[in-house]
């Protein structure tokens, strides 16, 4: 008989001290949906992105006991590395191709394409909404000197993967055009005459990994102060709302929920 595999455990550094609650990054939330997807335990930490390999946040630390402990990454490689260990099931594992694409197609969308239009409203024209939070656990002349540096990176960065060729309006213009496309998509996959039960953006039962990170991007924004025309925008997406609702109720009933 093959003995039982021993539990992990599993801290997730998240970049904020908040607890009990979501956080502005849609990838702290995309990875925290995807380890109750597979109901794995976890607690939550700051950290720091000073400390976070590869600079950024969220990052995981894992204890498999005797001394074994491992510090991962980036959401979609911590989902990759607990898939291979066998702590995670592959939610991918029985799509078809074209629903694999579609899944892969969705989360391409968001993380990035849509994520540097979100960027821009938080970054640019809500740089110091977004610097107070982000920096909040420094004092305030680290918070200007480092806040420089994070929107100097950012700016380069969009700059070189091409967000600001367009002016503001034609950013928000793609933003709002891919929350109503998703929104539209989604309303095909729901289930009006049931109203608490989740529903799939692929609309099968059971999530993909495509979920997480839509469910990381829509929470993310609905407490997000410094993406107010965002927040805007997904709170007049009925069906996302829904969607997001109900993972919420089912997934994370320990946290407030925006409102």
């Amino acid at each position: 008989m093959t003995a039982a595999k021993s539990p992990i455990s599993l801290t997730v550094f998240r970049g904020f001290p908040d607890k009990g609650c979501f956080v502005w990054s849609p990838f702290v939330t995309k990875l925290e949906a995807r380890l109750r997807f597979g109901n794995i335990s976890y607690r939550t930490e700051p950290g720091s992105i000073l400390q976070a390999p590869r600079g950024k946040v969220p990052y995981v630390s894992i204890d498999r006991g005797n001394g074994n402990f491992e510090n991962l990454a980036d959401s979609a490689l911590i989902t990759r590395a607990l898939i291979e260990s066998g702590d995670l099931e592959d939610l991918n594992s029985t799509l078809t191709a074209s629903s694999m694409l579609q899944d892969l197609s969705i989360r391409a969308l968001l993380e990035d394409k849509l994520y540097f239009y979100q960027g821009h409203e938080r970054w640019v024209l809500n740089y110091y909404t977004m610097r107070s939070k982000i920096f909040e656990a420094f004092p305030w002349p680290l918070q200007v000197i480092i806040g420089n540096i994070a929107y100097k990176k950012t700016v380069r960065t969009m700059e070189g993967q091409g967000t600001l060729k367009f002016s503001p309006d034609e950013i928000a213009c793609f933003r709002d055009e891919t929350w109503d496309t998703l929104n539209n998509y989604a309303s095909a996959m729901s289930h009006p005459d049931d109203t608490e039960t989740p529903f799939w953006i692929l609309g099968g039962n059971a999530p993909s990994e495509a979920d997480a990170t839509v469910f990381g991007f829509i929470a993310s924004n609905l407490v997000c102060d410094a993406a107010p025309e965002t927040k805007a925008k997904v709170k007049s997406c009925p069906v996302l709302l829904d969607y997001a609702r109900r993972i919420h109720t089912k997934y994370f009933p320990d946290y407030e929920m925006w409102s």
